[in-house]
């Protein structure tokens, strides 16, 4: 991650403008409901306990599907936070999906980059991490392109497609698809993106597999695998 100044607030952006910090008070453990401003849940997390070296967390940020609950999103990674030591942060999108599906980054970049600001108030945190499924993954990896001097690395399985309005840094980007989906076909999404990519110079690892819309359990591992052992 970069040390250069945080940006300037613009959400059209799509920029993120908290940087990790030592926390102000050490945050729970296990799952954790996040609320707004008008004390409605907009989020959960789950934070494993703290390590006994007192390492930090590698905070994920996941984003659910189109229609989906950030409990989806949550149980994305969920099953290995604890082998892995990582901060789990699940947002609900403020619509049915998130706002750059419906026309361009706004409300969800607002929530998400206070989500982050709780969560390092909180824990201690050494990188981050955005992942997502379907339209969370093409949010996923347009936030994570915009903001490359922040987020380390992208999981983006099903995408549709990237968008990043700017792009600042490179993070390193693991993608997979199913050959046989048939909501996000992968000939028009993922084998056109990942050249794409590419060309643009990003470090990305990509994963084909026999399957439709969907995160078999293997794959889920060699993401787990890629993101902790780089």
């Amino acid at each position: 991650m970069s040390d250069s100044a945080p940006p300037h607030r613009n959400p059209r952006h799509g920029r993120l403008t908290v940087r990790p910090h030592p926390p102000v008070a050490p945050g729970p453990s296990g799952l954790v409901p996040m609320t707004g401003p008008d004390g409605g849940d907009v989020a959960i997390a789950y934070a494993p306990e703290p390590a006994t070296d007192g390492s930090a967390y590698r905070l994920v940020l996941l984003l659910h599907g189109a229609s989906g609950s950030a409990r989806q999103g949550l149980d994305l990674l969920l099953p290995v936070a604890d082998a892995h030591h990582l901060l789990l942060v699940a947002p609900q999108s403020s619509a049915a999906s998130w706002d750059l599906i419906a026309g361009g980054f706004g409300a969800d970049v607002g929530r998400i980059d206070g989500l982050l600001a709780t969560a390092f108030d909180g824990y201690p945190v050494r990188d981050v991490t955005l992942g997502g499924f379907s339209d969370g993954a093409s949010y996923a990896l347009s936030l994570g392109l915009a903001n490359g001097d922040l987020i380390d690395a992208v999981l983006a399985f099903s995408p549709g497609f990237a968008a990043p309005p700017v792009t600042h840094g490179h993070p390193r980007i693991f993608i997979s698809h199913g050959v046989d989906d048939r909501v996000l076909p992968i000939d028009v999404c993922s084998r056109r993106l990942v050249p794409h990519l590419h060309g643009l110079g990003y470090d990305v690892t990509y994963e084909e597999f026999d399957g439709g819309h969907e995160i078999p359990t293997p794959i889920r591992d060699d993401a787990t695998t890629w993101l902790t052992i780089p």
